[in-house]
């Protein structure tokens, strides 16, 4: 009779779970889901913001580098926008000759060319300033350019330098924004007559 009453307990021990248990158990899979989905998604939204704001940046460091390469290459610097096909260099060394947010300068191949900030973007005319057209892509917010230019005038003895100033940032939303401020000097590289 032990041996039967000790089967008796042990099939009793077996049930199984409860509706009750699965429901919970269930329902805690499910949390744990949505929360490790949401992870994921922000892990992937976070991947693709920095692949964008990657590519915003190589956009500005390459119209940054390539402006420095015709001014280094350029002569003739000029504060400001002029318009004229003639023009004396002037020097904005900030003081009473303030900083400008433009250059006009003569390109290695002759042309005269402008750089400027137009709102929010840096543009660029090859034509006398009839017709401009975007250097950075739009994503590109620039709050401020600023051109200083030192030794452009034929009287002095200086080898003419541009200093420019780029301050801004990229990115649409506030909390994945960049914030940049570049700052570079370019020698003129044709010998001061």
């Amino acid at each position: 009779m032990h041996k039967e009453q000790s089967k008796k307990n042990t099939i009793g021990n077996d049930r199984g779970f409860t509706l009750v248990e699965l429901l919970i158990a269930v329902g805690l899979f499910l949390v744990i889901m949505v929360i490790a989905l949401g992870a994921i998604l922000a892990v992937l939204d976070a991947g693709r913001e920095a692949r964008s704001l990657k590519a915003v940046m190589t956009n500005l460091n390459f119209a940054v580098e390539a402006m420095s390469r015709e001014i280094k290459f350029g002569t003739e610097y000029y504060c400001g926008v002029t318009t004229s096909t003639t023009w004396t260099p002037q020097n904005c060394t900030g003081g009473g000759n303030a900083a400008q947010p433009a250059i006009t300068f003569i390109t290695s191949t002759g042309i005269d060319t402008i750089y400027r900030l137009n709102g929010t973007q840096l543009e660029k005319s090859i034509n006398n300033g009839s017709t401009y057209i975007g250097v950075t892509s739009p994503e590109i917010i620039i709050q401020d350019l600023k051109f200083y230019v030192f030794g452009a005038s034929v009287a002095d003895t200086n080898q003419p330098r541009v200093l420019m100033i780029v301050r801004g940032y990229a990115g649409s939303k506030p909390t994945v924004q960049s914030r940049f401020v570049i700052q570079t000097s370019v020698s003129q590289r044709v010998l001061d007559r």
